[in-house]
């Protein structure tokens, strides 16, 4: 699904444009800040970019396949506390591998626990729960409209951020092409409103809390994988909390919900991380931002090929129809040079 994380060097899904903000594993979003090549004499990864790019597509399209399946052996919350558990095992692990440690301020703390909810405990939760009752590629597609939702926020909250016809284009087409998935000529008919209204709900989850660590965290001076490792880990607080108070103990453990869950939380959540914070830093924030839209594609794929979800001609033809306007708000008009005056 679609997430990220910036550094001092980039910015990610978590805080377009913010210099040292935490990551967002599940769900990709647009950046201000223009891609940097790599620095020269930077030693070249194993794996070339563009096939780790593939495997950050396959990992976050299969994410909703792995939610739907952890939620036919135990419940939506009991889902959500695996995810971010195994997240934080990736990411503490690879602090501990580099010798990093985490933040040691209090208000870096208290803000990430805000971004840990809006970014991961919230969003993940309402997935599971509105998978009850969609399918995943629905979900996977409600998804795809959190960069529409992210124009919309911050044309309001961030100064910076003008609205241009291009953006408002993008914006109305994008929404255009949500009311034809959920075909609202027929009255919204075959979609459950509820569930449809939760994936709605966590992607636009997802642009408050990268509003929220824009504003108060892109001055932090701790790594990347610092603030990652412990907004996870405060997510996976806050989950246990509530899943302790509102589950109860599994009486069983089915081996493959527990492997999807496995493989939500490694794979789809802390791994993913690592994965875009790689493409970031070598490619740039745009370039590594397009896996949204090939997460939709292959979430849909894998719904419909494995878990043998129907699929009308509306949920496809929309999806592409919110994919464009997604990609209008985020471009760039081109610059014509002026010719030199004589």
């Amino acid at each position: 699904m679609s997430t990220t994380a910036p550094s001092s060097t980039h910015a990610a899904p978590a805080a377009p444009g913010a210099d040292a903000a935490p990551v967002a594993p599940g769900a990709a979003a647009p950046s201000t800040t223009p891609p940097s090549p790599a620095p020269p004499g930077t030693r070249r990864r194993a794996l070339d970019w563009r096939l780790r790019f593939g495997i950050l597509c396959l990992v976050w399209g299969f994410s909703f396949l792995f939610i739907k399946v952890g939620t036919q052996g135990y419940a939506p919350l009991q889902v959500t506390f695996g995810r971010v558990a195994f997240g934080s095992v990736v990411l503490v692990a690879v602090l501990v591998a580099k010798r990093e440690r985490l933040p040691r301020s209090a208000r870096t703390w208290g803000h990430l626990a805000v971004a840990a909810f809006f970014l991961n405990a919230l969003p993940f939760s309402l997935f599971a729960y509105a998978e009850l009752t969609i399918p995943s590629t629905l979900a996977g597609i409600c998804n795809a409209s959190s960069p529409l939702w992210g124009m919309a926020l911050s044309l309001v909250a961030l100064s910076e951020d003008r609205p241009t016809r291009r953006r408002v284009a993008g914006l109305g087409l994008g929404f255009l092409g949500v009311l034809t998935v959920l075909g609202a000529w027929q009255g919204f008919s075959g979609t459950d409103p509820t569930g449809t209204a939760m994936a709605l709900g966590a992607s636009l989850s997802y642009p408050v809390g990268w509003i929220y660590v824009r504003r108060t965290l892109a001055g932090a001076k701790d790594s990347n994988v610092a603030l990652s490792g412990t907004q996870m880990l405060l997510a996976t607080a806050q989950v246990g909390v509530v899943t302790a108070l509102f589950t109860s103990v599994p009486a069983a453990f089915p081996v493959v919900p527990l492997l999807a869950v496995v493989a939500l939380g490694a794979l789809g959540t802390g791994f993913a991380f690592l994965l875009q914070y790689g493409l970031v830093a070598e490619v740039g924030p745009t370039t590594a931002q397009m896996v949204t839209y090939f997460v939709p594609v292959i979430a849909t794929a894998a719904g419909v090929a494995l878990l043998g979800e129907s699929l009308s001609w509306n949920t496809p033809v929309g999806a592409l129809i919110v994919l464009a306007g997604a990609a209008l708000t985020q471009s760039r008009p081109r610059r014509r040079d002026r010719p030199p005056r004589p």
